[in-house]
């Protein structure tokens, strides 16, 4: 587990644009329990592309399309563990850090896993989730 020191600029460089904190299985299970619209989930971490580009591209891609999520959470690996492995229990797929997942009505329907995020450049991970944010969050 990470010191809260080190996590806390990594956490509010989401909580400040408007994310919410999971940090316990509870609110988790209370989140999922109650998921209604769209919701983005981003699994933050401390390693270099979660700093790098995963971060920088999520709050890019808020800023790219009027499609927004009609919710914005995270968890962060390594430090809110139980929240996270919770998180993990409704995607369907391997664990991945950092990773960001859109849902539909408590749905996954998309999902960017940590080999999407390395190498890849802020704008490239901001340009695909607008893209995704178009297609699955449309402003009615």
């Amino acid at each position: 587990m990470y010191p809260p020191h080190l996590v806390a600029p990594m956490k509010e460089e989401l909580t400040s644009v408007g994310f919410k904190e999971l940090t316990t299985p509870e609110e988790v299970d209370e989140f999922f329990a109650n998921q209604k619209g769209t919701a983005v989930v981003v699994i933050n971490s401390v390693c270099g592309c979660a700093a790098g580009t995963m971060r920088p591209g999520v709050k890019m891609s808020l800023d790219l399309t009027e499609n927004k999520p009609d919710q914005l959470y995270t968890v962060f690996a390594g430090f809110d563990t139980d929240a996270t492995q919770r998180v993990r229990e409704y995607i369907p797929l391997p664990p991945s850090s950092p990773s960001i997942a859109l849902f539909k009505d408590g749905e996954l329907v998309h999902f960017v896993e940590r080999h999407h995020i390395e190498g890849r450049s802020a704008q490239v991970i901001g340009t695909h989730l607008a893209a995704v944010y178009d297609e699955v969050c449309v402003v009615n």
